[in-house]
């Protein structure tokens, strides 16, 4: 699969700080991040929650995109991936709309035509049938994941294995939205720190979550009013020292 450049292409002007603190914005902006009192999956009670289900319309699911794609752009430019990715793979579900909003951002702003690829849940036996929709994998092809917040990796594991029991394609890294940098409680180290040990790729994140705090800090919304009060600030920095990696 032919790529052609490679493009600095800035994030639309209304996002006109850097992409750790543009992010964090968007975030807040688009209620996507949230202050109070949550109990996450794993039990754990947090002062923070980070739900990629309030990114529900075109013009956010756009942005979001592009987002990913800035982060891909620079760890390619780093050469932490690799440039010639064919497919970007999303677990469904929630997966599926950052697969396809990525690969748009990618082939649109900065020129990489990658596919986009996703799972079904169940097998269809019928029509075009099969387990993959988009991109079919085949082998040689260099595949790159996308996903939200990761807790514990549970959707990685369930993915690299259906991904590889379609061909024999190299599975290049992992894009998250936010790393929570969290232990997984099976020990000292973070649920990234984990995937990377077990599979052997890179694990990168558009913004981690001490960056979100530092960013948020000097923040206000469109009434004046700081985004994060004191109370927050403290009850997170006493989270992330009990459960931080």
């Amino acid at each position: 699969m032919e790529m052609n450049r490679i493009d600095s292409t800035e994030i639309p002007a209304e996002q006109t700080e850097g992409l750790q603190q543009g992010f964090t914005r968007f975030l807040l902006e688009s209620g996507a991040l949230k202050f109070g009192d949550f109990t996450l999956k794993s039990g754990r009670r947090s002062p923070y929650f980070i739900n990629a289900g309030a990114f529900n319309d075109g013009p956010k699911i756009a942005l979001l995109g592009e987002f990913y794609a800035r982060t891909i752009v620079n760890a390619v430019k780093a050469g932490t991936l690799p440039a010639d990715i064919d497919t970007v793979f999303g677990p469904a579900y929630k997966g599926i709309p950052l697969a396809v909003s990525t690969a748009i951002a990618l082939g649109g702003a900065h020129d990489m035509h990658l596919g986009y690829t996703f799972d079904r849940k169940e097998v269809k036996d019928h029509g075009d049938g099969g387990l993959m929709v988009g991109t079919q994998l085949e082998d040689g092809m260099r595949v790159l994941l996308v996903d939200d917040v990761m807790t514990a990796g549970t959707a990685v594991r369930q993915a690299v294995p259906k991904i590889l029991d379609q061909a024999k394609v190299e599975i290049v890294g992992l894009v998250l939205s936010v790393d929570r940098m969290e232990k997984t409680g099976q020990g000292k180290g973070s649920a990234v720190e984990a995937i990377m040990e077990e599979f052997h790729f890179p694990v990168l994140s558009i913004v981690n979550v001490q960056q979100i705090f530092q960013a948020a800090n000097a923040m206000k919304d469109n009434q004046g009013r700081p985004f994060l009060t004191d109370q927050v600030a403290s009850d997170a920095k006493d989270y992330l020292n009990r459960y931080g990696a």
